[in-house]
């Protein structure tokens, strides 16, 4: 019998196939921008509503303790109730978090609907890195994950500069709404292009399994098949709880503790930026301009992992980004004469903070398999993201401290040093590709 996991493995991409990957690619675009929006939007909240840095660290940091909470119960549901699913709920969710957070009224509610489109946005990570795999064949699976991460700087980048736009236009609920709609746009794409996973299909046997696993097939261009892969009794009697089982538990909680630390100092660039530029003399546009320049370095680094890790082994890669970011962060933190050396600086910083961010989804890939992939990306995504909703706390009590920004920068740099550290304990096996 044909297992129809091994047929699209094999064979070309088709057109559905590519769509939906490319759907993921901008699924995290989306995300590039909704995470962002808030850090485009804070200089004028801060204006608006006279709230100092501390009050602002904490408005800041909302919407990634939704997305934590989100990732972790979210990407259960995916590998539950399935892909396609799962990421039309998250949509939902993150539209109306989008829309609600353009009324508030003040700190408390707009916090509220941070926390809200946060859930949206994690539930979504967790599922479009399990959908780039299980929709790619095997020559050009781990490209694909690297694709769907670096469409993050990517959607920063045009959604800063729109964002940037409107800003001179119009106030910062402005940002907001625009994310709303772009949001709203990816329902009936999803829809109509992202059919659920085969690989899941065939991993859980939902009822009605076999005919969603031909018409995914036929739309990809394959034969139906008659009847499903067998699923040993072993594998029925696998959960999402696997993630800590001997075989997976040491991978889970390196790969974690990774993400974590580096994410921890990747928000702190991303999150701060604006604030700070403002209070060096330049206007709000400016600031929203320097943030484009980090992202355009993301997805530059971002890409360029991607293609070293074709022949390069993916963690001692992600490793050396990892340093790098640390140094690149503190030379951040050293203050720049003008506005272009600042944007060089800032580019240079996100470069490598998005290079690492890229490199571990990728190992998350090969750490966890079909019937765990958007859990384990979930909790590891999830865990990381709620930790490092610190970050911009931590940095902000540190400046109202009376701390400058060089002793700032360096001391939330570290997570990335730290986090280089904790993948150099990851068993080389645990880099083998899953089987999809």
């Amino acid at each position: 019998m044909v297992d129809p996991r091994e047929t699209i493995a094999r064979n070309p991409m088709s057109a559905i196939q590519i769509a939906a990957v490319a759907i993921t690619v901008g699924l995290n675009a989306l995300d590039g921008f909704d995470v962002l929006a808030i850090s485009f939007a804070s200089p004028g909240i801060a204006r608006d509503w006279g709230i100092d840095r501390a009050a602002l660290g904490i408005v800041l940091s909302m919407e990634l303790l939704g997305m934590g909470f989100g990732s972790v119960l979210l990407g259960g549901v995916a590998d539950t109730i399935g892909r396609r699913r799962t990421l039309l709920g998250c949509l939902a969710l993150m539209t109306t978090g989008m829309i609600m957070a353009s009324r508030a009224t003040g700190v408390l509610d707009l916090s509220f609907w941070r926390v809200f489109t946060g859930l949206g946005i994690g539930g979504m990570l967790a599922t479009i890195n399990a959908v780039a795999a299980e929709f790619s064949n095997a020559r050009r699976r781990s490209v694909n994950v690297s694709l769907m991460a670096i469409g993050y700087p990517v959607g920063a980048v045009i959604g800063g500069s729109i964002a940037a736009l409107l800003l001179k236009q119009g106030d910062w609920r402005a940002v907001f709404e625009f994310g709303a709609a772009a949001t709203a746009a990816f329902i009936p794409l999803v829809w109509w292009l992202v059919p659920e996973s085969v690989s899941w299909l065939c991993q859980r046997q939902p009822a009605g399994a076999l005919a969603g696993v031909n018409r995914s097939l036929a739309r990809m261009g394959h034969a139906g098949i008659g009847e499903l892969p067998a699923v040993a009794a072993e594998a029925r009697a696998r959960s999402v709880g696997d993630i800590f089982s001997p075989e997976l538990v040491r991978g889970t909680v390196l790969v974690t503790l990774a993400y974590f630390l580096h994410i921890t100092t990747f928000y702190f660039i991303l999150k701060w930026v604006p604030k700070i530029v403002v209070d060096m003399g330049f206007t709000q546009s400016s600031a929203a301009g320097v943030l484009v320049w980090a992202n355009v370095g993301g997805a530059t680094g971002g890409a360029v992992l991607g293609l070293l890790s074709l022949r390069f082994g993916l963690k001692n890669l992600t490793m050396l980004v990892l340093v790098l970011s640390t140094v690149m962060v503190a030379l951040f933190g050293r203050g720049q004469a003008n506005l272009a050396q600042l944007s060089m600086a800032c580019a240079a910083a996100g470069f490598f903070t998005n290079a690492g961010v890229v490199g571990l989804y990728g190992i998350m890939a090969q750490v966890f398999p079909t019937h765990v992939r958007a859990t384990g990306t979930g909790f590891t995504v999830g865990f990381g993201r709620a930790g490092s909703f610190l970050a911009p706390i931590i940095a902000g009590f540190l400046f109202r401290s009376g701390y400058g920004l060089e002793f700032v920068a360096v001391a939330m740099g570290a997570g990335s040093l730290i986090a280089a550290a904790a993948l150099w304990l990851l068993p080389y096996k645990a880099e083998a590709a899953a089987a999809i």
